[in-house]
């Protein structure tokens, strides 16, 4: 039988024998007792990127074609199903308790193991995510200060996160599942050589600036729910709200900057059209010469990848947020 106190919790249509096995106060014990490994896992990742630019310097790139579309569509699925999983708790408290408890209260992890479960999960697969930056690295792909800052900052704020039960983090894990959903669907079909129109590059990153905007407020919302409730009332402290505000608004700064320079720069809009121009170019040769023999296409393959790699490192690196 369920646990869970119903009038907190929304009306899933069907609970998965792992979700409702979801014991909370197991996870948390585990996280407060090792959560400080994450400054030594995030040691070693800076080593590996750092050393792996070095190594791959004077070496050939790799494609990874096949791998790249396998992890970006296990990554996809993964948000989606979290964030179908999760946001049904947020509009549910929302509607039925207010901000104050979405802000306040850790319901959604106390007393709803569907959303708990999905918040553990949320909370470790922030350190396989790290992966993300072998594959630029191995494809010789720029390395923006942004992707790797992020990384960093979402991995050791949630795992922290994780130890108090910050009640704010409910909208932050919904927010973050709903745009990794669209950001690594579009990256897989990046991946296996289709071409989802570029306002789909541009929504990514205006959803990401709009997530850091909400992220901003939500914190100023909880500063002042302690101020008038008292911290007794809000499952927040003011060190982790000072911590996290400082992390989205430093995103929503590098997330604006990238917006401009990628779509809106007079250079960037230069590097677009040369690279389409590029492509399209290598698509008619192909074209040409689809009778030839192998090598030429094979030739012709591999600047299509170049040139297809170039633009999809302008339209958009990378960087997720949380």
């Amino acid at each position: 039988m369920m646990n869970m106190d119903i009038s907190v919790t929304p009306n899933y249509s069907y609970i998965f024998d792992f979700e409702n096995d979801f014991i909370h106060q197991r996870t948390r014990k585990w996280m407060v007792e090792n959560w400080t490994w994450v400054f030594y896992y995030c040691g070693i990742y800076m080593l590996v990127i750092f050393g792996g630019q070095h190594f791959m310097q004077n070496r050939p790139r790799f494609q990874l074609r096949g791998p790249l579309i396998i992890w970006n569509t296990m990554l996809s699925m993964f948000s989606i199903m979290g964030a179908f999983r999760t946001a049904p708790e947020l509009i549910h408290v929302l509607r039925h308790y207010g901000l104050f408890h979405s802000v306040c209260v850790p319901s959604y992890i106390e007393q709803d193991r569907v959303c708990g479960f999905w918040t553990w999960l949320f909370v470790l697969s922030k350190l396989p995510e790290l992966g993300d930056t072998i594959f630029i690295v191995l494809r010789k792909q720029p390395l923006i200060f942004l992707h790797w800052y992020h990384h960093i900052t979402v991995l050791i704020y949630s795992w922290f996160s994780y130890t108090e039960y910050t009640s704010s983090a409910r909208w932050f894990i919904v927010m973050n599942y709903f745009v990794h959903s669209v950001m690594y669907s579009y990256y897989a079909l990046k991946a296996a050589r289709y071409n989802p129109p570029r306002f789909i590059a541009m929504l990514i990153t205006s959803l990401q600036l709009t997530q850091m905007i909400v992220g901003c407020a939500i914190n100023v919302w909880a500063h002042g729910f302690l101020k008038t409730h008292g911290p007794q009332s809000c499952n927040i402290s003011q060190t982790n709200i000072n911590l996290s505000i400082a992390m989205y608004f430093s995103y929503f700064v590098l997330f604006a900057r990238f917006f401009y320079k990628t779509y809106l720069s007079p250079d960037g809009n230069k590097i677009r059209r040369m690279a389409a121009s590029l492509a399209a170019q290598n698509t008619a040769k192909l074209s040409t010469n689809s009778n030839g023999d192998d090598g030429n296409r094979n030739a012709n393959n591999k600047k299509l990848d170049i040139n297809a790699d170039l633009t999809m490192a302008n339209h958009m690196h990378k960087a997720k947020a949380q």
